[in-house]
């Protein structure tokens, strides 16, 4: 699982990119599912958690038409990678 936030500048474009040519571009890279949340303190902070395994996801940052995508998302920073502080079992 892959997770991270980013800061967007219009959560409805950013969504609606998600969902069409961002869903299109992690297809090709592996990504199995996605999902984006608004964080709720934030409406212009956006939580992405993706079932990506990491060498899948590695390819997708490198492949050179995703900084054009980011652009269209209106991402204004590099997403944050957020790390697990735990996994339990259940």
């Amino acid at each position: 699982m892959i997770v991270t936030i980013a800061r967007v500048a219009d959560p409805d474009r950013f969504l609606e990119v998600f969902a069409t040519v961002g869903a299109q571009k992690r297809r090709e890279h592996g990504c199995r599912s996605a999902r984006a949340y608004l964080d709720p303190e934030d409406a212009h902070r956006v939580w992405s958690v993706f079932d990506w395994d990491a060498e899948d996801y590695e390819g997708f940052l490198a492949d050179p038409e995703v900084p054009a995508i980011a652009r269209e998302l209106g991402i204004q920073a590099p997403p944050v990678h957020v790390t697990p502080a735990a996994e339990p079992d259940a």
